[in-house]
């Protein structure tokens, strides 16, 4: 009984057990039942809105700028050569590299001796041909009065004939008188042959000494220019360079002894490619006249001169691209030839053109467009130039339209933003100014420099500037900084 009663009680809680994990499955399915069948959850979706800088599209003329490398050379410069060799005597005090000399100066003394003794054998030689000249003229006359007396004689002895044949003819005269006579005539004829001979060599005479004197002229015009150039004489106020000559030294013909630069007519020369060539000519062809702008950066300071283009090379040079121009500066102070500058050149402007940001045009030349609802669109655009971090571009369909400044991957057509500022156009750069010093703030300024541990050429420079009526506020700035003041 016992153990009945123990089976019934485990076959009871087998039961209660099995139909608690068929209740439990059940709920479980039911409740996936209904979790599958029920509808899903919504949100409230709110469209992302990105805040962008815009610049507004304004069309208006634009001269476009290049900006290149060039070097600085003089545009007036003179080799120093010895006409004549020669022993140097004397050379100028300011006959050495950097010597600053002016117009007509005495620069190098060559040992005159050898000129002056062929100067003075030419002087001796002209009076001899004058003298012969002289001689061969006196000649002359004496030729011409001979073959006059000649002529005279032969026409006694023609008249002498004539008389003889009429008294033959009368039968007064004899054979043997007539033949005398017509013999005197022939031989008076004879003389004035020799005469007439006499004269023509009188007159050869006379051009050859002419010829001889001319000569010796000439000779002598040579012997006084060679003394004259034993003295070499600066053509021009500039500056010495490579200078080689000393006093005892002896120079050969032809030797250079220096090089005379004109500092202050400096011109540039730079090379630029086909196609930005082809964009400075005007309409007849010629980039001649185009304005230039040279910038040279040292020691923080900004040298800057205005000049124009005055010529083109006129070959392109073997291995080599494009056009090399040349450029006549003015107001090239504190500048140097053989400087390496900055080239700015202005091109013709362009009209009805825009300047943006480069960051606002894409790859294909596409804008994006904000319209009346803050909603982007892309636009086509025409670029035509780059200048630095802008670029000018023709767009005329997009005049007075705010544009994306600055794009990037998240922004794209129908997106809408929230424009942050609308620019008129890209600044444009502010200029350097200039100002007034007064004595005293000069003075200060000049002997801080002068006291300075700047490179002698910088230290021109900048002196060059501080002694204009206008110094740059920039230059002026850094040095009081620098001065603690």
């Amino acid at each position: 009984m016992q153990f009945l009663r123990r089976s019934l009680v485990g076959i009871f809680l087998l039961a209660i057990t099995l139909a608690l994990f068929a209740w439990a499955g059940n709920t479980v399915r039911l409740a996936v039942q209904e979790r599958m069948n029920a509808e899903p959850r919504s949100f409230e979706q709110r469209e992302r809105v990105l805040s962008v800088n815009v610049v507004e599209v304004q069309p208006q003329t634009i001269a476009p700028e290049l900006t290149l490398f060039g070097e600085l050379s003089s545009a007036r410069t003179l080799d120093l050569r010895a006409v004549v060799g020669g022993t140097v005597l004397e050379v100028s005090e300011n006959f050495s590299d950097g010597g600053r000399v002016t117009a007509g100066e005495l620069l190098v003394r060559i040992d005159p001796r050898d000129a002056e003794a062929a100067l003075n054998r030419t002087r001796a030689d002209l009076q001899d041909s004058r003298a012969e000249l002289r001689d061969a003229e006196r000649a002359l006359t004496l030729a011409r009065d001979e073959l006059a007396a000649a002529e005279d004689q032969a026409d006694l002895r023609r008249r002498a004939l004539a008389r003889q044949v009429d008294l033959a003819e009368r039968g007064v005269g004899t054979a043997a008188a007539v033949e005398n006579a017509e013999l005197a005539a022939s031989t008076a004829q004879q003389a004035v042959l020799s005469r007439r001979q006499a004269l023509a060599q009188a007159e050869a005479r006379v051009d050859q000494a002419r010829t001889r004197l001319a000569r010796t002229e000439i000779d002598l015009d040579e012997a006084e220019r060679t003394l004259a150039d034993t003295e070499i004489h600066a053509t021009f106020t500039g500056s010495l360079a490579e200078v080689s000559a000393s006093p005892g030294i002896r120079v050969t013909a032809n030797e250079r002894l220096g090089q005379l630069i004109d500092p202050d007519q400096l011109e540039v020369s730079f090379r630029l490619s086909t196609s930005q060539y082809a964009r400075l000519l005007e309409s007849d062809g010629s980039v001649i006249g185009a304005p230039v702008t040279v910038s040279l950066a040292v020691e923080g300071l900004n040298l800057t001169a205005q000049g124009r283009v005055t010529r083109e090379s006129a070959l392109v040079g073997e291995g080599q691209t494009g056009r090399v121009l040349f450029a006549r500066l003015d107001n090239t102070a504190g500048m140097r030839p053989g400087d390496f500058v900055t080239v700015t050149v202005t091109e013709p402007p362009l009209e009805n053109v825009a300047l943006v940001p480069a960051t606002a045009v894409a790859a294909d030349e596409t804008v994006l467009v904000l319209n009346d609802e803050n909603r982007l669109s892309e636009a086509p655009v025409t670029l035509l130039r780059r200048q630095g971090d802008d670029v000018i571009m023709r767009a005329p369909d997009l005049a007075g339209m705010p544009i994306v400044a600055e794009r990037s991957p998240l922004l794209g057509s129908g997106i809408k933003v929230q424009p942050l500022n609308q620019d008129q156009g890209a600044a444009a750069p502010a200029e350097a100014q200039a100002i007034k010093l007064d004595p005293e703030r000069r003075a200060r300024l000049v002997a801080f420099v002068e006291g300075s541990q700047m490179p002698d050429e910088a230290k021109a420079r900048v002196l060059s500037q501080l002694e204009q009526d206008e110094v740059p506020a920039d230059v002026v700035t850094r040095l009081e900084t620098r001065m603690g003041g």
